[in-house]
């Protein structure tokens, strides 16, 4: 979220980022890790980002957000909404896991915690799928601009401002992953 913000930036634009933890300390502080509480806390993010991009500023909500039928209720009232789903299996996170949280969860320190003891609905059909364990941010980033840009969400003339910028800027399009094949509604 912090490489795509910087590139928005970059080409003037408005944005800001609704880190999770960050919300949760100033914005949701009080609520814990129920799915109820969850799903305040997401609620609470599509909220600010759908006021944010009412008044054209470009929000990135960049919180984990385990279920779906929440995610779809913020898409409902989001305009523009991207959903980007950020794949990584539990090995990947055990092994970057800096804080302890995984460890701590597997041996039942930690209740409620997303993909061990609470489940983790994965999207049925994001935008765009990030695979963080096979690329690196900047490759993630990459993945989410093509998006962006191929969908007209960016349009060609805010790039001019960073056209002589490196490649990774505007990559190749990327094989798209496998999703189901019912339309979005």
């Amino acid at each position: 979220s912090r490489i795509l913000e910087r590139r928005l930036r970059a080409l003037g634009a408005r944005v800001e980022v609704l880190d999770g933890d960050v919300v949760r300390t100033n914005l949701s502080k009080g609520l814990g890790f129920s799915k109820q509480d969850r799903d305040t806390n997401i609620r609470r993010i599509g909220f600010v980002c759908g006021l944010l991009s009412r008044n054209g500023v470009i929000a990135i909500g960049a919180a984990i957000s385990p279920y779906r039928e929440t995610r779809d209720a913020v898409r409902a009232e989001v305009e523009q909404f991207v959903e980007v789903y950020a794949r990584c299996p539990i090995e990947a996170l055990l092994e970057r896991d800096v804080k302890g949280l995984y460890k701590k969860a597997l041996a039942g320190e930690i209740k409620e915690f997303t993909g061990i003891s609470d489940p983790y609905e994965e999207p049925l059909r994001p935008e765009v799928v990030i695979d963080t364990h096979l690329e690196t941010p900047e490759q993630s980033a990459d993945k989410i601009w093509a998006y962006l840009t191929d969908s007209g969400l960016l349009r060609q003339n805010e790039l001019s401002a960073i056209s002589d910028q490196p490649s990774a800027y505007r990559p190749q399009r990327l094989p798209a992953t496998e999703t189901p094949s019912e339309p979005r509604p």
